[in-house]
Protein backbone atom coordinates (compact mmCIF):
# COMPACT_ATOMS: atom_id res chain seq x y z
CA UNK A 1 0.00 0.00 0.00
CA UNK A 2 1.19 3.47 -0.92
CA UNK A 3 -0.13 6.68 0.82
CA UNK A 4 0.55 10.44 1.06
CA UNK A 5 -2.00 12.97 2.42
CA UNK A 6 -5.82 12.12 1.31
CA UNK A 7 -4.68 9.69 -1.47
CA UNK A 8 -4.25 5.35 -0.85
CA UNK A 9 -3.59 3.29 -3.93
CA UNK A 10 -3.65 -0.25 -2.17
CA UNK A 11 -3.58 -3.86 -4.13
CA UNK A 12 -6.90 -4.57 -5.98
CA UNK A 13 -9.05 -7.52 -4.26
CA UNK A 14 -11.82 -9.67 -5.55
CA UNK A 15 -14.20 -7.32 -3.64
CA UNK A 16 -13.12 -4.26 -5.79
CA UNK A 17 -13.75 -5.82 -8.83
CA UNK A 18 -17.61 -4.12 -8.72
CA UNK A 19 -15.95 -0.62 -8.43
CA UNK A 20 -13.83 -1.32 -12.38
CA UNK A 21 -17.20 -3.00 -13.49
CA UNK A 22 -18.78 0.45 -12.38
CA UNK A 23 -16.42 2.60 -13.95
CA UNK A 24 -15.80 0.23 -17.50
CA UNK A 25 -19.34 0.24 -18.02
CA UNK A 26 -19.40 4.41 -18.04
CA UNK A 27 -19.60 5.61 -21.32
CA UNK A 28 -17.44 8.55 -20.33
CA UNK A 29 -15.16 6.76 -18.83
CA UNK A 30 -14.95 4.31 -21.97
CA UNK A 31 -14.08 7.07 -24.07
CA UNK A 32 -10.74 7.09 -22.81
CA UNK A 33 -10.22 3.75 -21.47
CA UNK A 34 -11.23 0.27 -23.24
CA UNK A 35 -13.62 2.62 -25.53
CA UNK A 36 -17.42 3.03 -25.58
CA UNK A 37 -18.22 -0.19 -27.64
CA UNK A 38 -16.25 -2.31 -24.64
CA UNK A 39 -18.08 -2.24 -21.80
CA UNK A 40 -17.63 -4.30 -18.89
CA UNK A 41 -19.43 -6.49 -17.08
CA UNK A 42 -18.34 -8.30 -13.88
CA UNK A 43 -17.26 -11.38 -15.57
CA UNK A 44 -15.02 -9.61 -17.72
CA UNK A 45 -13.36 -7.68 -15.06
CA UNK A 46 -12.73 -10.74 -13.38
CA UNK A 47 -11.16 -12.15 -16.63
CA UNK A 48 -8.95 -9.30 -17.45
CA UNK A 49 -8.11 -7.49 -13.82
CA UNK A 50 -7.82 -11.05 -12.15
CA UNK A 51 -5.51 -13.47 -14.14
CA UNK A 52 -3.42 -15.91 -12.07
CA UNK A 53 0.61 -15.84 -12.34
CA UNK A 54 -0.43 -12.21 -13.50
CA UNK A 55 2.89 -10.24 -13.64
CA UNK A 56 0.76 -6.92 -13.31
CA UNK A 57 0.31 -4.80 -10.17
CA UNK A 58 -3.10 -4.09 -10.35
CA UNK A 59 -4.10 -1.56 -7.99
CA UNK A 60 -7.25 0.55 -6.24
CA UNK A 61 -7.22 3.85 -5.96
CA UNK A 62 -8.53 5.76 -3.05
CA UNK A 63 -9.46 9.33 -2.07
CA UNK A 64 -10.19 10.07 1.59
CA UNK A 65 -11.07 5.96 2.08
CA UNK A 66 -13.41 6.05 -0.98
CA UNK A 67 -12.56 4.22 -4.55
CA UNK A 68 -11.95 6.59 -7.45
CA UNK A 69 -9.90 4.69 -9.90
CA UNK A 70 -7.59 2.57 -10.74
CA UNK A 71 -3.65 2.33 -11.71
CA UNK A 72 -1.17 -0.99 -12.66
CA UNK A 73 2.24 -0.52 -12.94
CA UNK A 74 4.52 -3.93 -14.49
CA UNK A 75 8.01 -4.67 -15.82
CA UNK A 76 7.91 -4.22 -19.65
CA UNK A 77 8.43 -7.32 -21.40
CA UNK A 78 11.28 -7.96 -23.97
CA UNK A 79 8.93 -7.62 -26.60
CA UNK A 80 7.48 -4.23 -24.78
CA UNK A 81 11.54 -3.49 -25.04
CA UNK A 82 11.72 -3.96 -28.74
CA UNK A 83 8.51 -2.73 -29.34
CA UNK A 84 9.75 0.55 -28.09
CA UNK A 85 12.97 0.76 -29.37
CA UNK A 86 15.27 0.11 -25.82
CA UNK A 87 17.75 -1.89 -24.75
CA UNK A 88 17.18 -4.95 -22.27
CA UNK A 89 19.67 -3.52 -19.52
CA UNK A 90 17.64 -0.77 -18.03
CA UNK A 91 14.95 -1.88 -15.95
CA UNK A 92 12.00 -0.11 -17.60
CA UNK A 93 8.18 -0.27 -16.37
CA UNK A 94 5.15 0.56 -17.63
CA UNK A 95 1.88 2.50 -16.28
CA UNK A 96 -1.58 2.57 -16.98
CA UNK A 97 -4.36 4.13 -14.81
CA UNK A 98 -7.84 5.99 -15.07
CA UNK A 99 -10.17 7.36 -12.57
CA UNK A 100 -13.58 5.85 -12.90
CA UNK A 101 -15.33 8.49 -10.91
CA UNK A 102 -15.98 11.54 -13.06
CA UNK A 103 -16.41 14.47 -10.83
CA UNK A 104 -12.57 13.88 -9.90
CA UNK A 105 -11.73 15.12 -13.69
CA UNK A 106 -9.75 18.30 -13.84
CA UNK A 107 -9.32 18.35 -10.07
CA UNK A 108 -5.23 17.63 -10.35
CA UNK A 109 -6.00 14.20 -8.72
CA UNK A 110 -4.61 12.03 -12.26
CA UNK A 111 -1.10 14.30 -11.83
CA UNK A 112 -0.81 13.64 -8.00
CA UNK A 113 -1.66 10.12 -8.43
CA UNK A 114 1.14 9.57 -11.77
CA UNK A 115 3.35 11.62 -9.48
CA UNK A 116 3.29 9.06 -6.30
CA UNK A 117 3.48 6.10 -8.87
CA UNK A 118 6.60 7.94 -10.12
CA UNK A 119 8.19 8.88 -6.92
CA UNK A 120 7.07 4.97 -5.83
CA UNK A 121 9.15 3.07 -8.87
CA UNK A 122 12.08 5.44 -9.13
CA UNK A 123 12.43 5.54 -5.32
CA UNK A 124 11.27 2.11 -4.09
CA UNK A 125 11.50 0.04 -6.90
CA UNK A 126 14.71 1.55 -8.50
CA UNK A 127 13.73 1.51 -11.85
CA UNK A 128 15.27 2.93 -14.73
CA UNK A 129 12.70 4.23 -16.83
CA UNK A 130 8.72 4.39 -16.84
CA UNK A 131 6.82 4.16 -20.14
CA UNK A 132 3.14 4.89 -21.35
CA UNK A 133 1.56 5.03 -24.53
CA UNK A 134 -1.54 7.10 -24.41
CA UNK A 135 -3.63 8.01 -27.59
CA UNK A 136 -2.65 11.13 -29.60
CA UNK A 137 -5.71 12.66 -29.29
CA UNK A 138 -6.22 12.27 -25.78
CA UNK A 139 -4.50 15.61 -24.63
CA UNK A 140 -5.94 16.30 -21.49
CA UNK A 141 -3.89 12.88 -20.41
CA UNK A 142 -0.93 13.82 -22.28
CA UNK A 143 -0.92 17.44 -20.44
CA UNK A 144 -1.25 15.45 -17.18
CA UNK A 145 1.91 13.11 -18.02
CA UNK A 146 3.72 16.01 -19.21
CA UNK A 147 3.15 18.13 -16.08
CA UNK A 148 4.64 15.11 -13.97
CA UNK A 149 7.90 14.72 -16.15
CA UNK A 150 7.34 12.49 -19.02
CA UNK A 151 8.09 13.42 -22.44
CA UNK A 152 7.00 12.86 -25.88
CA UNK A 153 9.37 9.99 -27.56
CA UNK A 154 8.12 8.70 -30.68
CA UNK A 155 4.72 8.39 -32.71
CA UNK A 156 3.02 5.07 -32.45
CA UNK A 157 1.07 4.95 -35.65
CA UNK A 158 -1.95 2.58 -35.11
CA UNK A 159 -0.82 1.27 -32.34
CA UNK A 160 -4.13 0.54 -30.06
CA UNK A 161 -7.46 -0.77 -31.31
CA UNK A 162 -10.35 1.64 -29.61
CA UNK A 163 -14.33 2.13 -30.71
CA UNK A 164 -13.41 0.38 -34.42
CA UNK A 165 -10.25 1.14 -35.93
CA UNK A 166 -6.22 1.39 -34.50
CA UNK A 167 -5.63 4.53 -33.34
CA UNK A 168 -2.48 6.27 -33.18
CA UNK A 169 -0.61 6.79 -29.42
CA UNK A 170 2.15 8.56 -28.27
CA UNK A 171 5.20 6.84 -26.62
CA UNK A 172 6.17 8.48 -23.23
CA UNK A 173 8.45 8.47 -20.99
CA UNK A 174 10.23 9.58 -17.70
CA UNK A 175 13.78 8.91 -16.52
CA UNK A 176 15.28 9.47 -12.98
Amino acid sequence: MIQLNEITIKPLEQKDATFIAKWLSDPKVLEYYEGRDNPFTINKVYEKFYKENDTVKRNLVLVNDSPVGYIQYYRLDPEGVKKYGYNDNELIYGLDQFIGEVQHWGSGLGTKLVTIMKDFLFNVLNVDRIVMDPQAWNTRAIRCYEKCGFTKVKLLPKNEWHEGEYRDCWLIECTK
